[in-house]
């Protein structure tokens, strides 16, 4: 019955939507062990390293407050006056860390299906933008990307998610207000509004696409950078680790 409750992991992927939603993809019989491991592992990542912020979207959210409920939970078993009768500094052993969510753009949905989300994992290539799409491929993506028979362009319509979702891209990487894209747009038909959209993508990928091609032009530079960060991150993970053995009384290392 503990492990069912709402207060614990499992109880917890009961109400996840993606664990929902996955698991109903793969049935019933056919759900692996990692699908229930995955949330606690995705916690663990972000507590190791005593994150203040992670920016996730909506969609993730669930997940962060898994990871929030964990890291209250183990503050309040084993931290403060325990961990000090054992040695330790006393305090917190996990920061609790917050959610950055976008107020635009959190969860940018497919660009063959307005009500699926955009994912580098999707089958069909083209229900995405890709960091490293030439612009060729943007341009032939956005051409091809699905729309609607409606007139004109709006944001917020429920019976048009694709029109929304566009709009929305297109307002994350020009940098516009809501407002303003929405005078913009409003009188564009598709043909004309996807063209725009194409350049715009385009015209955002490029510094991206620049600087990509010269980091990984310089491996050394790029194995130099890799060390630094996996040594900084080691130290962190380390002290962390350590201080949880030491709070929950295992044998140090």
């Amino acid at each position: 019955m503990w492990l069912l409750s709402s207060a614990t992991p499992l109880g917890w992927l009961n109400r996840m939507i993606q664990f929902k939603e996955k698991s109903r993809k793969a049935g019933d019989e056919n759900v692996g062990v990692a699908l229930l491991t995955y949330p606690v592992l995705m916690a663990s990542d972000i507590l190791l390293y005593q994150t203040d912020l992670v920016p996730v979207g909506e969609d993730q959210k669930q997940h962060l407050e898994l990871t929030r409920e964990l890291a209250e939970r183990i503050n309040y078993l084993y931290g403060g006056r325990k961990w000090k009768k054992l040695g330790g500094r006393g305090g917190a052993l996990f920061k609790v860390p917050e959610a950055l969510i976008p107020p635009t753009g959190a969860r940018v949905m497919s660009l063959t299906d307005g009500l699926s989300k955009m994912s580098k994992s999707a089958p069909s290539d083209q229900s995405r933008i890709n960091l490293l799409d030439t612009k060729d491929v943007i341009a032939n993506k956005i051409k091809r990307c699905k729309t609607d028979s409606h007139p004109g362009l709006e944001f917020d319509n429920p019976e048009r998610p694709e029109c929304n979702n566009l709009l929305s891209i297109y307002q994350i990487i020009t940098g516009r207000t809501k407002e303003e894209v929405e005078h913009e747009c409003r009188d564009m038909n598709w043909g004309t509004f996807k063209a725009t959209l194409a350049d715009a993508l385009i015209d955002h990928l490029l510094p991206i696409q620049a600087r990509y091609s010269e980091i990984t032009s310089d491996p050394a530079y790029l194995d130099q950078i890799l060390s630094e960060g996996a040594r900084k991150a080691a130290d962190i993970a380390e002290t962390t680790l350590n201080n949880v053995y030491q709070a929950m009384g295992f044998l140090q290392r």
